[in-house]
């Protein structure tokens, strides 16, 4: 779905969390960076890889890696999907899909024979610079640690 592709500049950012702080790409600079775009929190998939990256903060610390993640969910639907599973990462809420958009994964999706526009499950991890390293397409959502630990 996405033009992006590792060595590409990740796009710039600004957007709200889910206690309504400004976070940008540029609060990441001098770190490596997991962005994780899901189609909406709180959902079975989505719960699964968020709680996945969750359980494995500690190793992605270690290595120096942040992590963030990204829906078009309400900054009031983001916060209780966080504090329900005490997530250690903030997620953004981009109702208005400015930062989705600019990642390209917004587009059509099928799901039980129904098509609409939705976001589609990617991972993009970017370095220190703002350069795009990895992009995960088919994300594993129980096992998306590992996708990005190989």
């Amino acid at each position: 779905m996405t033009n992006l592709k590792p060595g590409d500049k990740a796009p710039n950012f600004v957007a709200k969390d889910q206690d309504g702080n400004s976070i940008s790409l540029a609060d990441y600079k001098g770190k490596k960076l997991v962005m994780f775009f899901y189609p909406k929190a709180s959902t079975p998939g989505c719960t699964a890889e968020a709680c996945n990256l969750s359980d494995n903060y500690s190793r992605f610390q270690k290595l120096g890696f942040e992590i963030l993640g990204v829906s078009a969910d309400s900054e009031k639907r983001q916060s209780n999907f966080r504090n329900k599973f005490k997530f250690p990462y903030p997620l953004l809420a981009d109702e208005d899909k400015k930062v989705i958009e600019a990642f390209g994964v917004w587009g059509p999706k099928k799901f039980m024979g129904r098509e609409y526009d939705g976001i589609h499950r990617t991972t993009f991890v970017i370095d220190e610079k703002g350069i795009i390293e990895d992009v995960i397409l088919k994300v594993k959502t129980k096992t998306h640690t590992d996708q990005i630990l190989k």
